[in-house]
């Protein structure tokens, strides 16, 4: 339901610049968002897109350039406040809502409007329903504490709580990685739902590095690269390579389905059902929720218990969810990349702080840091950046069995493809992997893979035979392989 240019925007930026230091996030941007279309924000870790996003809902002031909202210059007063008052929800790639609240409760902490007695019980029927307008058969009880939720029924509450009319009908919602910890099956419901949104003249900015779903749901495209926005065309003008190629970097082809490993010697993990070889890259699969965090943590316990970091520890572990799991919020980018190494950088329990800057540098060249200062605090990345310097705390290390939990997630395709050849080089060396992936195209990377269901494994494919349709049939049906 694009209607072009004729229609007034709900809200616009025109020249918008801001800075960070010697970080220029926004550099000259333009953005426009129009009742009644889904708009597509794509590029880079880095490239402004975040920036941009809290100059629109209020969030940041922008150094310069003009804030338009319902097509009068808000440029001086424009806030989160005035943003939601005009019907402007966000959810956003680190999400936001109290874990210590239950799920009732985080309704009202985001909709003031719904007080008075016997809220709790209004909270919990407004946001089931909207769960279950959008993401049919949830499961999530209303009445749970946040915390106790996996991250992938976090992210549902919080989308189905944007979209949630109380006190003020809702225009524009911002969705920023809304399906970077949802399976396929899920990701499919929230697309749907957007289109019926948009269909009814609501507006949408979808913010994804999964450029199949970016491709699919919105009407237009705007590629940013450096702080400015370098390609703006309706979405049939774009093709997966192009919309690669407008954001900077080489689209790569799939790679053929891999060769059986042999395998010989005793696995280097085995548990519940699942072994693994070294050398070997062993995905787990299934739709989310269904057990496959729980046994990578179980792994990393039964290997590292002890909270002394060892010098030869045997494994080490990549987080999805990088603020509860990742990383160390007060400290620099470099402490947070370093961590596994100081017992290799320490001397007579002092550490060797120029070694471990020049292990710093290294990563930050290797794994593309995008940072001018590795001594800046680890909040000053994109959430991506973020995760590329957990990345480079997990393979700096000399474990030789690294876990990874959806590290993927919030992170660009540009990136993806340099981490994946790292992946299968260090593999290659000896390295193991094992793999956790809400993203099909990742699983299919892997030697073997593991399907979970209702917490245990229930099919195991390897080589050719793992393919979308093998997986999702095991996903659903628990058949064996």
């Amino acid at each position: 339901m694009f209607h072009g240019d004729d229609a007034v925007p709900l809200i616009e930026v025109r020249g918008a610049e801001k800075s960070f230091g010697a970080v220029r996030a926004l550099d000259g941007a333009d953005f426009a968002i129009r009742p009644g279309e889904c708009v597509g924000l794509v590029g880079h870790n880095g490239a402004g897109k975040s920036t941009l996003v809290s100059v629109l809902n209020g969030g940041l002031r922008a150094d310069a350039g003009e804030v338009l909202v319902g097509g009068v210059d808000r440029r001086e007063a424009h806030s989160v406040a005035e943003a939601r008052g005009f019907g402007m929800r966000c959810v956003f790639q680190e999400l936001s809502l109290c874990p210590n609240l239950t799920v009732a409760e985080n309704v009202r902490i985001l909709h003031g409007g719904l007080g008075g007695w016997g809220w709790r019980v209004r909270a919990a029927r407004l946001v089931t329903a909207m769960l279950d307008a959008i993401f049919p058969g949830h499961g999530i009880d209303a009445g749970a504490g946040l915390g106790s939720l996996s991250i992938s029924e976090r992210q549902m509450v919080e989308i189905a709580i944007a979209f949630l009319e109380v006190d003020a009908p809702v225009r524009a919602v911002i969705l920023d990685e809304p399906t970077s910890s949802i399976d396929a099956s899920r990701a499919a419901d929230l697309l749907g739902h957007i289109r019926r949104f948009v269909a009814k003249g609501g507006a949408v900015v979808f913010i994804s590095h999964i450029l199949s779903e970016v491709l699919s749901v919105t009407d237009r495209i705007v590629v940013m690269k450096d702080g400015r926005v370098v390609a703006e065309r309706a979405s049939a003008a774009f093709d997966a390579r192009g919309l690669v190629q407008a954001m900077g970097s080489v689209a790569q082809e799939r790679a053929a389905a891999r060769d059986a490993r042999a395998v010989t010697g005793p696995p280097v993990l085995e548990r519940g059902g699942l072994r693994v070889w070294p050398g070997e890259i062993v995905g787990l699969a299934g739709l989310a929720g269904h057990g496959q965090t729980e046994m990578l943590r179980a792994l990393y316990l039964a290997a590292s218990s002890n909270w002394r970091q060892a010098r030869d520890p045997m494994v080490a572990f990549v987080a999805g969810d990088r603020q509860v799991d990742g990383v160390f919020p007060l400290w620099s980018i470099l402490w947070n990349a370093s961590l596994s190494v100081l017992p290799d950088k320490t001397w007579w329990g002092l550490i060797d702080r120029s070694a471990e800057a020049a292990f710093g540098e290294d990563w930050r060249a290797r794994i593309g840091i995008r940072t001018p200062d590795m001594g800046a605090p680890i909040l000053s990345l994109s959430g991506g950046n973020q995760q590329k310097a957990l990345f480079a705390r997990a393979l700096g290390g000399r474990a030789p069995v690294v876990l990874m939990d959806d590290p993927m997630r919030g992170v660009d395709i540009g990136t993806k493809q340099e981490v994946y050849g790292r992946l299968r080089a260090e593999a290659d060396g000896g390295r193991t992997f094992l793999w956790y992936s809400t993203e099909m195209d990742e699983v299919r990377l892997c030697d073997r893979v593991y399907v979970f269901r209702d917490g245990v494994i229930v099919a195991e494919f390897a080589s050719e035979a793992v393919t979308e349709e093998n997986i999702l049939a095991a996903s659903f049906q628990g058949a064996a392989a």
